[in-house]
C-alpha cells in the first residue's frame, strides 16, 4: 500500500476540518447535502456526457492505483531478464519455451512467445512498442476522467452558490430562509473547488505518474528483450537496462 498517498489524503482533508475547528467554526456547518448533490452530481453528470463507458470503466478499474500502485522498473525484473539472456546464450531461443509457458505477465509472455517463435529483431521491436504506445494512451485516457472532475467540480461549485443565492434572493421575506440559503451558496463553494484541489487533480496527476512508471517498466522490457534476440552479452544487457531504475 502507497502510505504517502494516504497520508496526503488524511493530511488534506484534517488540514482544513482542523482549521475550521482552531477559527471557532462549528465542522458540521460545513454538511450541507443539497450542495453536495449539485456538486457531486453536477460533475458526474459532465464526466459521463464527456466520456464512453469503456474509458469510465477503465477510470475506476485504476483507481486502486492511488493507494496499491503496480510496480515501475525494478532491480528483480532486470536479474529476470538478465537470467533469460544466460538462458538464450546457452540454450538458444528455444530454450526460453518452458519459461514462456510458465509465465504470467501477458506483455512479457507476448515478448517470449515472439523470440520462440524466431520472429526478426525487429518485429518484436514493432509488436511491442506499439503494445506499449497504446496501453499508455488508454491509461492516460482514464486519467483525464478525474482530471476533467477537477476542472468541471470548481464551476459546478459555483452555479450551486449561484442557485443559493437565487433562493435567498427570492425568500428575502422569510428570514428563516435565508440561512439555509447562505449556507448552500458558499458551501457549495467550498465542495467544488475542494473536491478538484484535494481528490480529483491530485488522483489524475498520481495516476499519470503511475503510468510514466509502467510505461518505463514496459520500455525497460523490451530493451531486454531486444538485447535477448540479438544475443548481446548480459552484462551489456545490465548496463542498458540500469539506466532504467532511479
Amino acid at each position: 500500500m502507497d502510505r504517502l498517498s494516504l497520508a496526503g489524503f488524511l493530511l488534506g482533508i484534517g488540514g482544513i476540518l482542523f482549521g475550521q475547528f482552531l477559527e471557532g467554526g462549528s465542522l458540521t456547518s460545513l454538511v450541507n447535502v443539497p450542495a453536495a448533490f449539485i456538486v457531486l452530481g453536477g460533475t458526474c453528470g459532465a464526466v459521463l456526457l464527456q466520456s464512453p463507458l469503456s474509458v469510465l470503466l477503465h477510470a475506476s478499474r485504476n483507481l486502486s492505483w492511488i493507494f496499491w500502485p503496480p510496480p515501475g522498473p525494478e532491480r528483480s525484473l532486470v536479474e529476470m531478464l538478465l537470467r533469460w539472456s544466460t538462458v538464450a546464450r546457452k540454450e538458444g531461443l528455444l530454450g526460453l519455451e518452458s519459461i514462456t509457458d510458465t509465465e504470467r505477465d501477458p506483455f512479457l509472455k507476448k515478448g517470449l512467445q515472439l523470440l520462440v517463435d524466431g520472429a526478426e529483431p525487429v518485429v518484436v521491436r514493432t509488436v511491442l512498442e506499439i503494445e506499449v504506445d497504446a496501453r499508455e494512451e488508454r491509461d492516460l485516457r482514464a486519467a483525464k476522467v478525474f482530471e476533467s472532475m477537477g476542472g468541471y467540480s470548481p464551476t459546478i461549485g459555483i452555479i450551486g452558490a449561484v442557485m443559493g443565492l437565487i433562493h435567498v434572493m427570492s425568500n428575502l421575506a422569510e428570514p428563516s430562509t435565508l440561512g439555509p440559503g447562505i449556507a448552500t451558496a458558499f458551501v457549495a463553494t467550498i465542495y467544488g473547488v475542494g473536491c478538484a484541489n484535494l481528490l480529483f487533480l491530485p488522483i489524475a496527476n498520481k495516476l499519470k505518474t503511475v503510468i510514466y512508471a509502467q510505461t518505463a517498466m514496459r520500455q525497460m522490457v523490451v530493451e531486454g528483450l531486444m538485447g535477448i534476440a540479438e544475443g548481446s552479452n548480459p552484462r551489456m544487457i545490465e548496463i542498458k537496462l540500469m539506466g532504467y531504475l532511479g
